[in-house]
């Protein structure tokens, strides 16, 4: 599906795993310069084994393929990439989001990962035109301890992250075991989201407003299923950053006219559509736009209203500086033309 020019309408990204922009090529080309060598025999088998049946397996190739991830100049490249692409796609803001255990369990430091992004953000407004923040995830099938030893890790590098998330699979792992890690990140100054309600009921998402304290919710897509739930997230305003490929691709609704999100937005829910895992669910932040306009008729002003969405959900208001460029990027949006759709 080529993009079509209403899909780069401004926009921001809120739910974006660095680590799901590796693309098959990059991989490649960091397993060589790391003298590392992947089970696939060239680019086109590795795609080809990008066909998931559930969460858990895609989760499985996902850290694999973060073995090619070793040096700050790895990171940099993530970036830099996924960065390049988002731009062509509308996005002028970004806030990222990175799993530090993953690369800490496997002998990668945290000083690596945070110095090697943030190279790459660094230069990110003016190479590309996208402003960006960074969020630091923690893994939920692990333990509390070892979210609070990430967390007290991460101190040196908190002037370059922006917040905490909760992420990795999500039934059997409740939100309720990382209050006190929550509670810190709190005192500590930084933002809070969390994954909820993905594969899990709407009492994930109620842990996660509850106990978490979170700001945004990530996905969000079974809140639905509770009426009160979706009123208390309309009365408050929590924005839930929902990502209808990726939701598709890991099964947890089988065809994307089947996804909720105009009913969500019917609703009065605060909905933004993010691309999630781009390189393993066959789409970034632009291609979900057309995608969602394709298939369940999302006529150009509510695309408006998608993108309007996300710049007012994002994290851009810690400063005069922040806030002038939330004001700017919500005038590009209403000013956005869209000639080439006519509903």
């Amino acid at each position: 599906m080529s993009l079509a020019p209403f899909a780069r309408i401004p926009k921001a990204e809120l739910h974006l795993h660095i680590e799901g922009t590796l693309e098959p090529e990059l991989a490649f080309r960091l397993a060589a310069r790391n003298g590392i060598r992947l089970p696939y025999a060239d680019t086109e088998a590795l795609r080809a084994a990008y066909l998931f049946d559930d969460l858990q397996s895609f989760l499985d190739l996902y850290y694999e393929l973060m073995a090619v991830l070793v040096t700050e100049d790895d990171f940099e490249a993530l970036a830099d990439a996924y960065l390049e692409r988002a731009a062509d796609q509308g996005v002028r803001h970004a806030e990222i989001f990175f799993d530090p255990q993953a690369h800490m369990a496997r002998g990668i430091t945290l000083g690596t990962v945070v110095e090697g992004l943030s190279r790459a953000l660094a230069r990110s407004e003016e190479r590309h035109g996208v402003s960006t923040k960074l969020i630091m995830c923690f893994l939920r099938d692990q333990s509390a301890e070892s979210a609070m030893e990430t967390l007290e890790a991460a101190r040196p590098y908190l002037d370059r992250i922006v917040g905490v998330g909760l992420d990795s699979a999500e039934v059997g792992n409740p939100a309720a075991k990382f209050r006190e890690v929550y509670e810190a990140a709190g005192a500590l100054g930084l933002r809070k989201v969390a994954h909820a309600g993905e594969e899990g009921d709407p009492s994930y998402v109620w842990e996660a407003l509850d106990v978490l304290g979170v700001e945004r919710v990530d996905h969000g897509l079974r809140c639905l299923e509770d009426p009160e739930l979706v009123a208390r997230l309309v009365r408050d305003r929590v924005p839930l950053t929902l990502c209808p490929l990726s939701n598709v691709r890991l099964r947890a609704i089988d065809v994307l006219e089947q996804h909720p999100l105009v009913r969500m937005m019917d609703a009065g829910l605060l909905c933004t559509v993010n691309s999630d895992d781009p390189a393993y669910f066959g789409g970034y932040a632009g291609d979900t736009f057309h995608a969602v306009h394709e298939a369940l008729g999302v006529h150009h002003e509510r695309l408006r209203e998608l993108a309007r969405n996300s710049f007012e959900a994002s994290f851009l208001d810690g400063s005069e500086a922040d806030e002038r460029r939330r004001a700017r990027y919500l005038a590009e949006v209403e000013a956005f033309v869209f000639d080439d759709m006519t509903g």
